[in-house]
């Protein structure tokens, strides 16, 4: 099955941009992933391609008008595909999502630009789903819709060399991926770790899960917050351990 992108964008040329290249422009050219655009402005109804308009009750900045919008995604099939609507008043993607998306047809991807979209999108088309990339505003929602292309892209069945390439990393468990070393052994007056280098397999993995939860307490409180709310749940009058779902 291949993975069907549809980005609805004023900027089409962006697409497939950087993911023409590496991993993801052999994936598309080997048929695992197809990208289409849609010019947004092709489905205004004035003589100027009109797709904004100033806020109503005052205020900086131009709106994507809701009635161009809906005729631009109303013209596309979805073909089992979700919609994602890519806005800093989203929900913050995650890597579960992230998964979610790969392992299905595709997605159709709607890029923002200005102050947003006028409201009234989301009210008469349910089925959007407002994403946002991270606590940034971006000057529009095409580097964002990028960036999640690749982020499912690469979870693609062949797409990795290794299967485990995208289980072994950060926020697959809940938790900052370990620590990594190569050669040379010795640089800078710095060594590779010794654990790493005792091919003692049951005490590297000891030591990468425990580097693991060092970092992500130090770095993301936010995610060992929720990582340690996972692992320690109530049940039958007792505390018990659970197994750590996907962030």
């Amino acid at each position: 099955m291949t993975f069907a992108a549809t980005i609805l964008t004023l900027y089409p040329e962006m697409f497939p941009g950087p993911l023409g290249h590496s991993l993801a422009g052999r994936a598309m050219a080997e048929g695992k992933w197809a990208c289409d655009t849609v010019q947004i402005r092709d489905f205004a109804t004035d003589r100027h391609r009109t797709v904004d308009d100033t806020p109503a009750g005052g205020g900086a900045g131009m709106v994507l008008k809701c009635d161009v919008l809906a005729r631009a995604l109303d013209s596309v099939a979805a073909a089992g595909r979700p919609i994602l609507a890519m806005t800093p008043r989203g929900k913050p993607i995650t890597q579960a999502r992230i998964r979610e998306l790969a392992s299905g047809p595709g997605a159709i991807i709607l890029c923002g630009r200005f102050e947003g979209f006028d409201e009234r999108l989301f009210e008469a088309r349910p089925e959007i789903e407002q994403v946002s990339l991270a606590d940034v505003v971006l000057s529009g929602g095409e580097m964002a819709a990028l960036t999640i292309l690749d982020a499912c892209i690469r979870l693609l069945p062949g797409v990795m060399g290794a299967p485990s390439s995208g289980t072994e990393e950060s926020f697959e468990t809940g938790l900052l991926e370990y620590p990594h070393y190569t050669r040379p052994q010795e640089w800078e007056g710095r060594t590779i770790p010794e654990v790493l280098r005792s091919g003692d397999h049951a005490k590297i993995a000891a030591w990468r899960k425990l580097q693991s939860e060092n970092d992500t307490r130090s770095r993301r409180p936010d995610l060992w917050e929720r990582y340690e709310g996972a692992r320690v749940q109530p049940a039958s009058g007792a505390r018990r351990k659970t197994k750590e779902p996907d962030q």
